[in-house]
């Protein structure tokens, strides 16, 4: 079995994303960070630069490119600019599902996205359900060629600028989770209102609400068959919780690296503070603490790479790893003092930002309910 860790390949490609950020999403990024909308440009350009592609089929102009090396990609973006980092991940997610649909529809909507011409979203959450697919109340009737979807989806990251969206959809409520399906939905289909959240952080991602009130939607839209697709699809999500934890990892780290910078420079009763122990310490914890969450991090991904099972080590990541970069992200503004609580710096942003990925795809709870199916057995869970 291959070693874990990085190749000369990796290393190179950090190489030439970190460059890339650095000139072409660092500029601006705290201004960027304030809007409520993610710049075209800014889409367009991480396109052009084949970070919407890695991995994915050369047919729809994706790269090769392994699960580690989409790793690398996300985190060095998020060092640079933090929303723009969760960007290559919808292409992966369409192309996954869309596998499962006509070579014609997977040809209408991969290659934009990859090419950052246009914007993906997913919804699965619902006012009174989020992790519980068999709570889900958004109903799919087949009627002739086409489904009419009624119901109600939240917190659907980017999709007041998506021109489609990926949702789940009871088709069989009577059994439950085992009814739920998944379906593309073009945004610009009658009866679909769209409702903006305005949240602490993660402000040009645009999470949003959307109602839809007999939608129709082409039957050939339907992924897989009824009650198979989402489940099928589902699956294979394990790498989204992980490339989520690298955006934060992404985020505590170039804050550590200023914090470091600035201790030298900061004086203090006559030296500079990074001499206190005070002060050094901490810095020895948070680059402790994030070179460990880095490292379980990758080494998920390249499980994924060696076709090794990983749901547990994905869950682990998730609970603990965005956790963990919010205490060192609050620690590193403590450093730096006033200055870091206030806007001048981009420290507060960054912690408004990954405070968001404790949330996001499962909560720390979520998490573990799958780490201890995965330990104990799925006849110990409590349900």
């Amino acid at each position: 079995m291959p070693a874990f860790g990085f190749t000369e390949v990796h290393e190179m490609f950090r190489r030439e994303v970190r460059n890339f950020a650095q000139k072409e999403l660092a500029p601006g990024a705290k201004e960027r960070a304030k809007q409520e909308s993610m710049s075209i440009e800014i889409v367009k350009s991480i396109g052009d630069m084949g970070l919407l592609g890695i991995g994915l089929p050369e047919e729809y102009g994706g790269q090769p490119g392994d699960w580690v090396s989409l790793g690398v990609a996300v985190e060095e973006m998020a060092r640079a600019s933090f929303c723009e980092a969760l960007l290559p991940l919808f292409p992966h997610l369409f192309q996954i599902a869309l596998g499962l649909t006509l070579k014609e529809i997977q040809q209408e909507w991969v290659p934009p996205l990859i090419r950052g011409e246009t914007i993906g979203a997913f919804a699965n959450t619902e006012p009174e359900c989020g992790s519980e697919a068999a709570a889900i109340r958004t109903r799919a009737v087949k009627d002739g060629n086409s489904y009419l979807i009624s119901g109600e989806k939240t917190a659907a990251t980017l999709c007041m600028q998506a021109k489609a969206v990926l949702l789940t959809a009871n088709t069989n409520p009577a059994i439950g989770a085992k009814g739920v399906s998944f379906f593309l939905v073009p945004l610009n289909l009658p009866g679909i209102e769209k409702s903006a959240y305005i949240h602490t952080g993660c402000k040009p991602l645009g999470s949003a609400s959307i109602a839809l009130d007999n939608v129709r939607v082409p039957a050939e839209y339907l992924i897989g068959e009824e009650g198979k697709g989402f489940r099928l699809v589902v699956a294979q999500f394990d790498f989204w919780r992980v490339i989520l934890c690298l955006m934060a990892v992404g985020a505590a780290g170039t804050t550590l690296d200023e914090t470091i910078e600035y201790s030298k420079q900061r004086v203090a009763f006559g030296q500079p503070i990074a001499k206190w122990e005070g002060v050094s310490f901490e810095i020895a914890e948070c680059a402790t603490l994030l070179d460990a969450a880095r490292m379980l991090c990758y080494r998920t991904l390249w499980m994924r790479d060696q076709g090794l099972p990983h749901a547990k080590e994905a869950s682990m990541a998730k609970w603990w790893v965005p956790e963990t970069c919010v205490r060192i992200i609050q620690r590193c503004m403590i450093i730096f003092g006033h200055v870091g609580y206030s806007e001048e710096y981009p420290i507060e942003q960054r912690l408004r930002d990954v405070l968001g990925m404790q949330i996001a795809d499962g909560t720390p709870q979520i998490q573990k309910i799958v780490i201890a199916r995965e330990i104990l057995g799925r006849e110990f869970l409590p349900y």
